[in-house]
């Protein structure tokens, strides 16, 4: 970037942080909360007051997320291998490079893990990352849904309901099962077992995670005079964080598990056995 493109830049930021800044004091001068802010952060948790209506039935807010999520990585999944993957080149583009690096890196990481059992895996890990990362920063766009109560509210992160959480933890685990029982039979369901808390780590791992950046950014929000700032900071900051972490925690998870559950191992015959100890001795 030369001199003239730099100061234009500057210029520019300090423009916008000037008019932030002015908002922010505008609003802090007037207005309030309706809602105490340990109501505000119980319902973030439990969601006993916002609830909405999906074709005539009472859910949370997260279940309207979480079908919207995977309606949009559907959608963006067959629009690229319609019009995006007939294009590709042996030189990629920008986009190409992109989706190259984000498929390989959940298939590398796959094939390491788990190296003499990976096809399927990678596939699933590449499909459980995508939809924790997007699900994570889905609540950075602030798409509002209509409350059965008569107002709207922003849908927050499909992770950050604890079912969906669980859901996640207990498919992933159930998809580990599998792959040990594809390899070791009834065996593979014993070494699986033997891990009986992994469904349980990975759910609340992901569900306190997501829990702990909603609510502080609904903390910061409570505040007016930093409605402008701090929270698109804050949020930002821990909702990308998060969502880089956790699709990286889950799928890395996973892939281990799997690896280890689905790895044969052979039985060594008692004539093998006999030599063995002749030779130790």
């Amino acid at each position: 970037m030369d001199k003239g493109k730099r100061t234009r830049f500057i210029v520019v930021v300090s423009i916008v942080l000037v008019l932030l800044l002015v908002g922010s004091i505008i609003t802090s001068r007037g207005g309030g909360n309706h809602e105490s802010i340990k109501v505000v952060m119980r319902d973030a948790v439990l969601h006993e007051d916002n609830k909405m209506n999906f074709f005539g039935l009472t859910v949370n807010p997260s279940l309207i997320s979480a079908y919207l999520v995977t309606a949009i990585l559907l959608i963006l999944a067959l629009l690229i291998r319609i019009f995006a993957v007939p294009r590709f080149k042996t030189v990629p583009g920008k986009f190409q490079i992109v989706i190259e690096t984000w498929v390989g890196y959940f298939d590398n990481l796959a094939k390491t893990n788990s190296p003499h059992l990976n096809g399927v895996l990678g596939a699933y890990v590449f499909a459980a990352g995508s939809y924790i990362f997007v699900g994570t920063i889905f609540e950075l766009f602030g798409v509002q849904w209509p409350t059965t109560a008569g107002h709207s509210m922003s849908l927050p992160a499909p992770l950050c309901d604890i079912n969906g959480a669980i859901a996640m933890g207990v498919f992933s685990y159930g998809f580990i099962m599998s792959g040990g029982i594809r390899n070791n039979k009834i065996k593979g369901v014993g070494l699986t077992l033997k891990e009986f808390s992994l469904p349980i780590s990975m759910s609340f791992r992901l569900f306190c995670a997501l829990l702990s950046g909603t609510l502080v950014t609904e903390l910061v929000y409570y505040t007016i005079k930093l409605s402008f700032v701090v929270p698109v900071l804050v949020g930002v900051l821990f909702t990308l964080i998060h969502a880089v972490v956790q699709a990286y925690v889950l799928t890395m998870l996973t892939s281990i598990y799997y690896g280890e559950v689905s790895e044969v191992h052979e039985k060594k015959s008692k004539k093998k056995k006999k030599t063995d100890v002749a030779a130790a001795a």
